[in-house]
């Protein structure tokens, strides 16, 4: 009886600890805190994929450190497509003509394609026109399914929950095209 207890209680924590891995209850986390014109909106807390996407990971967990994105815009709303934000020139008010640009000098990322689909809540790097390669430390977060991105843009991420800041973000009146009238802020930490 004891041997069988053994059997159990080791292929228990084997199922255990198999189901975390599958389910990304070892992946890293991140708490993006959104503000809009000194209001808080919520947070969006991210997991990252770094068993499909270790460089862009380790790209977007540097920045976290260094607290890059803190004080940078979701710049790009998209109703029915995405919500992007983590360009410097967003920090800057001054640079709104600039918003989206980047900046040419930060460190490229190369492309990690996969086959995790664009859908709502999913996480992924935006890049500069058709360089595959140029991804630095704009990311965008799809609000709905967008699989005319799929193979085409890097996912390393998803929505673990704030789906509903995402939604409020990506709802926010603009009267330019895609950029929010009232300035939406983030900061990044490691959860």
């Amino acid at each position: 009886m004891k041997f069988l207890m053994v059997i159990i209680m080791v292929f228990g924590i084997v199922a255990t600890s198999a189901d975390a891995n599958e389910k990304g209850g070892d992946r890293p986390q991140y708490v993006i805190t959104v503000t809009q014109g000194g209001k808080a909106l919520g947070d969006i807390v991210l997991e990252l994929f770094p068993d499909i996407a270790p460089k862009h990971c380790a790209n977007f967990d540097s920045l976290v450190a260094i607290k890059f994105y803190d004080g940078t815009a979701f710049h790009r709303v998209i109703p029915g497509f995405v919500i992007q934000g983590g360009d410097p020139n967003t920090k800057n008010d001054s640079l709104m003509a600039k918003w989206g640009q980047g900046d040419r000098t930060q460190t490229h990322v190369p492309a990690e394609f996969s086959s995790t689909k664009h859908e709502r809540g999913i996480l992924s790097a935006a890049r500069r026109g058709g360089d595959i390669n140029s991804a630095t430390s704009q990311f965008f977060i799809c609000v709905d399914e967008a699989s005319s991105l799929n193979g085409e843009y890097t996912v390393y991420g998803r929505v673990l929950s704030g789906m509903d800041v995402a939604d409020k973000i990506v709802n926010t009146p603009c009267s330019r095209p895609e950029r929010p009238d009232v300035k939406v802020v983030m900061t990044i930490r490691k959860k």
